[in-house]
């Protein structure tokens, strides 16, 4: 896949989405001059417009969009120009009350928010067809439009569609991926329960049952609906390809685990020609710069490493979260610039200005109610000078040190009802991994479970308990070349249709990890057990403990008591030319840590412990060079060994063997080379 960038844009991007239709035209022209003094040369349009732009089924009004259109361009501000179909209009639904999306439950939802849609409409699929056709051809050769922005946020806030129509869409998904009944029945195990299918009119979605629904099935209507957005998705991007030649089409992801769980955007990643994200901090959480880091990685990784594009952020705080909490001075442009360091070509908000109404007129913007003069001005109008001060880092790629394997698959099967544990989270075993690494200034890669892993001297599996054999394999195969594997709990376990694996667990990872795990032993809530390992070293886990038997791996801790006392609870096992680490306990993140700096040191990774645990360094590189950028989340200033002279692009200072990066503050040098 090539790497494409927004036509017309050779510098790194700034702006956000812009709603001209939410004011009169006499604001257009202010914000205008306000986007020229702040450096916005990019900004999102139309996403939510349809029912301005198609007043009546197939009449349109595009008179105020030109207009806008025109006023950007001669601003030279660039357009991502958004397709509206992530809201039709209230008359597309008096027609076809029948698009509107039922719940698992029966209840068919309202229309009066965003979103209402249901992915397999005949008539949602042909009122699209005509307002984007009638889009493309307008705007398709438009020397503002930059690229094109589909739909919004697939898979938020709803994405499964429990009607008839879906059901019967559903059915067609099946015979395209099982060709037979035979087959279907095999893969969902419906000999258990006496659910089997005898016809194909008899399959229903998993609406809600009086217990516990078939778990494949439901893994099934998972990836159907993932498909069917998919398929939406593709539909508006070849009728643009067609009218709008060489403009590249996107639409705006939420990769974070936190912000959705129900697309597969390994493979959603592979349809879009650039990949962008809107990710929004957990303003409640403590150092939630290491969620965000944790989403730009994996922006970054569905798209394949090449660099991505930050469609939508905050300024300060998010009304949508349970507390709207202001980011503190500073926190935006260390935000922004995180985003940047690991691979983003820019920096866009939403929104431009504040909205006086609706759903969202407490979320924070670029031109804020307090207008200009205010703190979040000043530091828009700052950040847009910083970014481009940054211009030649755009095109660099980030470098990463670590591979870790993520699947949305597995963390939707996982999820599912009468697990070993109700504690059992993937997120939150990723989420703990995660943040080990960072703490250990390891830039990370996402991979898929099949993919290539050859490049990673160390490979983290922190959750994946739905693991096909193929994935097994490719591990096996990767520690037998020489790489270091680390792989908690709870992996391995199931196969593609949620099937234990045949044998002992771990099912796909036993070969690779040398052990097999006798019985799961969940804890007692608040319980917790101890682990002595080498030289006495003690650590402390709670709610998940194994009991593993070693077949070739070596115990390097013990479960000092609890329920598998005195077994194996973290081991070692040489594999060919590499090594594979097994921890069947959920450790503490700090406890995390003693056991990856063994796994570090087998891998060959360098250990960084003179750098503060918050100054996050991450390096891109270039045809212009190497680019190391610092960006300091502590309250003190910290001083960061270079190893090489360079230039510092934000002060333009040389920078020699140390930089100096103050407190709460970003510095990037162009290393010598």
């Amino acid at each position: 896949m090539p790497h494409a960038t927004p036509k017309g844009l050779r510098r790194l991007a700034f702006g956000g989405d812009y709603n001209p239709e939410q004011w009169p035209e006499e604001v257009w022209r202010e914000d205008v001059t306000l986007m020229r003094e702040a450096g916005v040369n990019l900004v999102s349009l139309g996403i939510f417009s349809w029912s301005k732009l198609e007043p009546r089924r197939g009449e349109f009004d595009f008179g105020w969009l030109d207009r806008i259109i025109e006023l950007l361009h001669a601003a030279d501000i660039r357009v991502d120009l958004a397709t509206p179909t992530v809201v039709p209009p209230a008359w597309f639904y008096r027609e076809h009350p029948e698009a509107l999306p039922v719940s698992r439950d029966g209840t068919r939802l309202a229309f009066g928010s965003r979103g209402a849609i249901c992915h397999s409409s005949p008539a949602y699929q042909e009122a699209v067809a005509r307002v984007v056709r009638a889009l493309g051809e307008r705007y398709g050769d438009h020397p503002a439009v930059a690229m094109w922005h589909v739909h919004n946020e697939y898979g938020v806030p709803v994405l499964e569609c429990y009607c008839d129509v879906s059901a019967a869409d559903f059915r067609r998904w099946l015979r395209a991926r099982y060709t037979t009944l035979d087959a279907v029945n095999a893969a969902w195990g419906t000999t258990f329960w006496g659910q089997a299918y005898g016809d194909w009119e008899e399959i229903q979605p998993p609406r809600l049952t009086p217990t516990v629904a078939n778990p494949a099935h439901r893994l099934d209507f998972a990836r159907f609906a993932s498909d069917s957005a998919i398929a939406n998705f593709r539909r508006e991007r070849e009728l643009l390809r067609e009218l709008s030649p060489g403009t590249p089409v996107t639409t705006n992801f939420m990769v974070s685990p936190t912000q959705c769980d129900t697309m597969d955007y390994w493979a959603f990643g592979q349809e879009v020609d650039l990949v962008t994200n809107d990710h929004y901090l957990v303003a409640e959480e403590d150092r939630n710069h290491i969620n965000l880091a944790m989403a730009a990685d994996l922006s970054r990784s569905v798209g394949e490493g090449r660099p991505w594009l930050l469609l939508e952020h905050s300024t300060s705080g998010v009304n949508w979260q349970r507390r709207g909490i202001a980011k503190r001075p500073g926190e935006m442009a260390r935000n922004s610039l995180a985003h940047v360091a690991r691979g983003s070509e820019g920096a866009l908000f939403f929104q431009w200005r504040a909205s006086r109404f609706g759903a969202e007129k407490f979320h924070s913007a670029m031109v804020p109610h307090a207008g200009t003069d205010s703190r979040i001005w000043r530091e828009v109008v700052q950040l847009g000078a910083d970014l481009d001060q940054l211009a030649e880092v755009w095109g660099s790629r980030t470098v990463a040190d670590v591979g870790l394997v993520w699947d949305w698959q597995s963390w939707w099967a996982q999820k599912l009802e009468w697990r070993p544990s109700e504690e059992l989270d993937t997120r939150e075993r990723a989420e703990s991994y995660y943040a080990a690494l960072f703490d250990r200034h390891l830039t990370v890669d996402f991979v898929p479970p099949e993919g290539d892993l050859s490049r990673y001297p160390l490979v983290v599996v922190p959750a994946l308990y739905l693991a096909t054999a193929a994935a097994g394999e490719e591990l096996r195969r990767y520690v037998a070349g020489g790489g270091t594997l680390l792989v908690s709990y709870f992996s391995g376990i199931v196969d593609e249709h949620d099937a234990v694996h045949a044998g002992p667990h771990p099912g796909a990872l036993r070969d690779v990890l040398g052990l097999t795990v006798e019985e799961f032993q969940p804890l007692h809530a608040g319980r917790t057990v101890r682990l002595t390992g080498p030289e006495g070293a003690e650590l402390t886990a709670d709610t998940w403990a194994e009991t593993v038997v070693c077949r070739g791996a070596e115990p390097v801790w013990h479960y000092t008591d609890g329920p598998a006392a005195g077994g194996p609870a973290v081991t070692r096992h040489r594999l060919g030319e590499g090594t594979a680490w097994y921890v069947s306990a959920r450790l503490g993140r700090a406890d995390l840590d003693a056991v990856l700096a063994r796994a570090l040191a087998d891998a060959g990774l360098p250990e960084q412990d003179e750098l503060p645990r918050d100054l996050e360094v991450v390096r891109r590189r270039g045809e212009h060079g190497e680019y190391l950028f610092a960006i300091n989340h502590t309250e003190a200033d910290c001083a960061l060994p270079l190893g090489q002279p360079g230039r510092e692009l934000l002060t333009g200072e040389r920078a020699a063997d140390k930089l100096v990066v103050p407190a709460g503050g970003v510095r990037v040098v162009r290393l010598d080379s």
